[in-house]
């Protein structure tokens, strides 16, 4: 894989490293794994015949065989390969958060980065496609999908390169990249949310509505999902520059209860939309959310 062809000399370090992290996050949750995690995303069943000498076992419908006292086999006929975009929000409020927000480094950018790059492998492993899109106020970035590890190089490399700026857009630039995708593909958007959201549901009722299959990752850095701060201390928006001090134990117990009643808002909303959602934080480790996505996408399978 030639990291030089998209990044100048001084960035390579920084997109090897990557490139390492997401082999290990990978390697070692697929080795716990019986079989491949996309096993039925990119085949759909025809019919069963009969069983022969010489067929795979693990293709006999032991159900049938229940029933009828003979075995049979599933036989599958292959779709064009699974499709699949990951949206990243690489807006401010991805950047960090809470106290002492300058000083702090972006975990929700960097965990979403990271969960991306490992999905790329997860994807270009079962040899379908890997597409990506980097989203702001507008749709910054957009690689089409490819499917040789060769071309996940760029897609690390773009990754490697984000940096939280600017105010969130999601919708717009969830509309712009559909403009951008003609056939039915699997979105996987990683985004904090933060966001209008009347105008976000509308964009995946667009999407939905265009016959792809999403599945939201929503991450919030661990201290916004615990409010784990002592004191007073003083909270920046780092789109707005906004700030407000408050006594965290106060307002811990009301402010918790607002954050979970959201999230399982936002969960009604996409199930209504049929659409899937996964609740992270950046306290998780990456195998549970690796998890959490093929529970999700096998719903969809």
């Amino acid at each position: 894989m030639s990291l030089a062809r998209y990044l100048d000399p001084e960035v390579i370090q920084q997109v090897a490293r990557l490139d390492l992290r997401a082999r290990f996050i990978v390697e070692g949750f697929l080795a716990g794994l019986h079989r491949s995690p996309f096993h039925g995303l990119s085949v759909e069943f025809a019919e069963h015949r009969k069983y022969v000498q010489g067929d795979d076992l693990r293709q006999i419908d032991w159900n049938v065989y229940a029933r009828t006292d003979r075995l049979f086999v599933r036989r599958y006929t292959a779709e064009t390969h699974l499709d699949c975009y990951l949206l990243v929000d690489a807006s401010a409020s991805m950047g960090p958060v809470g106290y002492e927000v300058h000083a702090r480094r972006a975990e929700k950018l960097n965990y979403a980065i990271h969960i991306a790059a490992a999905l790329g492998y997860l994807v270009i492993r079962q040899q379908d496609a890997i597409g990506l899109g980097v989203l702001g106020r507008k749709l910054n970035t957009f690689l089409p999908p490819r499917s040789r590890q060769t071309d996940l190089a760029q897609i690390l490399a773009t990754l490697a390169r984000i940096r939280p700026s600017g105010e969130t857009g999601l919708a717009a630039a969830l509309n712009a990249a559909l403009q951008r995708v003609s056939h039915r593909s699997l979105f996987v958007l990683l985004s904090d949310l933060l966001t209008d959201p009347d105008e976000l549901m509308q964009a995946i009722h667009n999407l939905r509505f265009r016959g792809h299959d999403l599945i939201v990752m929503h991450i919030l850095d661990a201290s916004e999902a615990t409010l784990d701060y002592r004191s007073a201390v003083r909270l920046e928006d780092p789109e707005s520059g906004q700030a407000v001090t408050v006594d965290a134990d106060a307002v811990r117990p009301a402010y918790l209860a607002a954050l979970q009643a959201w999230r399982q808002d936002l969960r009604d909303q996409f199930a209504r939309l049929q659409a899937d959602y996964v609740a992270l934080d950046t306290s998780m480790p990456f195998d549970r959310a690796l998890v959490e996505f093929l529970h999700q996408r096998g719903k969809r399978g």
